[in-house]
């Protein structure tokens, strides 16, 4: 176990075999996420912000966005298309800590190869590349679809913070998730494993489940 600092991330291009996380640029993004977000009526239920109907509202919320750096959001893009959103947060170099977070993936990413590949990525990055020892996910405890995901792709279930938060006017208990980096080599190997094109048929159906 390392107790050196970690370095914090920096607005730079994730770039894998499936999928591109760019910086979040709202005068590129914006019109495909908002197209996107159109697919999934169920996308918003449980983040801090949305739906955004129009256009320019979407377009103002990703400039917030943009300009944070902590959060630092990115951009998802596949076959040059933004099909999503995803942040790191809670960035505490100083503890080699930091979140993922604020993932929002389109109808057309949802359940796909990129899906998955777009969370390897990050991973890698904090753990092989900034030297991070603790990686985390948060979510509503009531997202079964996030409790679901955080688990397939490797992380582990600490508990349930309650009465966490007040979000959009109702209570949030915060389900907590977490790799360290201790297992970090056998998840990323798992990762690895699940992604490689062996893994798929010609359909494009998975041989093999991550586990």
């Amino acid at each position: 176990m390392s107790l050196r600092p970690a370095t914090a991330p920096a607005r730079d291009v994730l770039a894998g075999d499936r999928v591109r996380l760019e910086p979040l640029d709202p005068d590129r993004h914006a019109a495909d996420l908002h197209a996107e977000a159109a697919g999934d009526p169920r996308l918003w239920d449980y983040l801090p912000y949305g739906p955004f109907p129009d256009l320019a509202e979407l377009r103002d919320h990703l400039a917030r966005q943009a300009g944070s750096s902590d959060p630092l959001f990115f951009a998802v893009v596949v076959a040059g298309r933004a099909v999503g959103v995803v942040s790191y947060l809670r960035i505490e170099p100083e503890h080699a800590c930091i979140e993922i977070g604020h993932i929002w993936f389109g109808a057309s990413l949802q359940r796909t190869p990129a899906a998955t590949e777009v969370v390897y990525l990050l991973a890698r990055h904090a753990f092989d590349d900034l030297g991070n020892r603790r990686l985390e996910w948060k979510c509503d405890a009531a997202n079964a679809r996030s409790r679901r995901a955080a688990e397939r792709f490797g992380f582990t279930f600490e508990g349930v913070f309650r009465q966490h938060m007040i979000v959009k006017g109702r209570n949030r208990d915060t389900a907590w998730f977490s790799i360290v980096d201790g297992e970090w080599p056998e998840v990323r190997e798992a990762f690895e494993r699940w992604l490689d094109p062996a893994n798929f048929d010609a359909d494009g159906r998975q041989r093999t489940p991550l586990r």
